[in-house]
């Protein structure tokens, strides 16, 4: 089972976009991570060395505020959530040329030392967008009136907020939109897309949310939403939230990168030394462990899954990782900590602290760079503490960054 844009989304793709460009539906980044929360993009014809100062720069928009949260790209617009006069917005731009469409007021601003506003990407369906607030409401905006349909809040869900605030991605399937406000009504629920009423909320796990989005897979023919929080990874059921299967994981301190799903495997890592685990479901629900080791040990710039390998920052350095194995095949500390994404067989990584955009090819060869440049200008209005922590994403020929108010475009699409 897989997130499933509906039949407006897809007509929506083949609009002309004011570039003069079709939209392919096939490219487009409706959600965190991607259409299939892989954070690997299928498009192809893409620059495959970058120029000594980088790639062209199309446009930069400078009004998106505070925030960490992420791109979805959907029928040529750019979608994100930031920060303007004192609450937390939707900001639409369209995403061939920067220019501000809309924005809709979502809710209140997380105050946070380690920056204020929004952490998790919006997930676009049709012309329903969704959005969790960094204080945990999830919010419906109607896309084309900028109008709020409804809110649900994580508190009221019997939710208590984490530390960092909510950073979840809210996943839309069907017709329900999930999340994960966590507590004693139940970990995850469900929620009627359209109307935001509950449909279930998850049986049997009742623990806390972490950091994490959920991801739609199906194990041994059983359709299901792969979850994890600081203590398990889990299966919970589509049709009614009962808990499917558990595994154990110590995440420690906060976990935050998305589950990765293949066949009947489930990959997780998280940082503070906490590691790596694999772990594989059988028909019947019975979990066995693959692996368990120190090999990854990811914060929060996710990794990725391409072939047989595992690619992504380990504290310290940057790794390649046997899937089937856990064992390590390199490990090079060419470039400081930060996040991933991929795309026709290259690795686009960004240091968190620098801002260096570095070019890579996905190979268990070793580390083989292919071009870097540094984000210019960066943010002034960054906190302290905070960093560059907003994943890249590649959508339609162009890649995409953000840092705070700043919203870059980049023509990566090769000639």
């Amino acid at each position: 089972m897989m997130p499933r844009l509906n039949l407006l989304a897809t007509l929506a793709g083949l609009i002309v976009t004011t570039s003069g460009a079709i939209a392919a539906p096939g490219l487009d980044w409706p959600q965190w991570r991607g259409p299939d929360r892989t954070d690997v993009s299928k498009e192809t014809g893409l620059l495959k060395s970058w120029p000594a100062e980088g790639p062209k720069r199309l446009w930069l928009f400078e009004n998106a505020g505070h925030g960490y949260s992420g791109a979805a790209i959907a029928g040529g617009k750019y979608f994100t959530v930031g920060t303007r006069d004192g609450a937390e917005i939707l900001l639409v731009l369209d995403a061939a040329t920067g220019k501000e469409l809309s924005t809709a007021k979502l809710g209140a601003v997380l105050d946070n030392d380690w920056g204020d506003g929004p952490r998790g990407t919006p997930a676009i369906d049709g012309d329903r967008a969704y959005a969790m607030t960094g204080i945990g409401e999830l919010v419906c905006v109607n896309v084309a009136d900028s109008k709020v349909r409804w809110k649900a809040s994580m508190t009221e869900l019997g939710g208590k907020r984490p530390n960092w605030g909510y950073t979840e991605s809210p996943l839309v399937d069907g017709n329900k939109v999930l999340c994960t406000p966590g507590g004693a009504k139940g970990t995850m629920v469900a929620l009627d897309k359209l109307t935001g009423k509950v449909i279930w909320q998850s049986k049997g796990l009742t623990e806390f949310a972490h950091y994490s989005s959920i991801v739609p897979a199906t194990l041994n023919g059983q359709a299901q939403y792969v979850q994890r929080n600081e203590k398990s990874v889990f299966g919970i059921s589509p049709a009614d939230g009962a808990l499917l299967w558990r595994a154990d994981f110590n995440g420690r301190t906060a976990v935050i990168p998305t589950p990765i799903v293949r066949g009947n495997e489930i990959y997780v890592t998280a940082g503070y030394g906490a590691g790596c685990l694999m772990v594989r479901v059988e028909p019947g629900n019975k979990v066995t462990t693959v692996y368990e080791n120190k090999v990854i040990k990811n914060h929060h710039g996710g990794v990725v899954l391409i072939g047989d390998h595992v690619y992504g920052h380990a504290d310290p350095g940057w790794v390649c990782q046997d899937w089937k194995t856990g064992e390590s095949v390199w490990n090079d500390k060419k470039l400081g900590k930060g996040a991933v994404s991929a795309a026709d067989g290259m690795l686009y990584c960004l240091d968190e602290r620098s801002g260096a955009v570095v070019l890579v090819e996905a190979t268990p060869k070793g580390w083989t760079e292919k071009g870097r440049f540094t984000l210019s200008p960066q943010t002034k209005i960054r906190s302290a503490r905070g960093a560059i922590w907003t994943h890249p994403v590649i959508s339609h020929g162009r890649l995409y960054l953000r840092d705070q108010d700043l919203i870059y475009c980049y023509d990566v699409k090769a000639p």
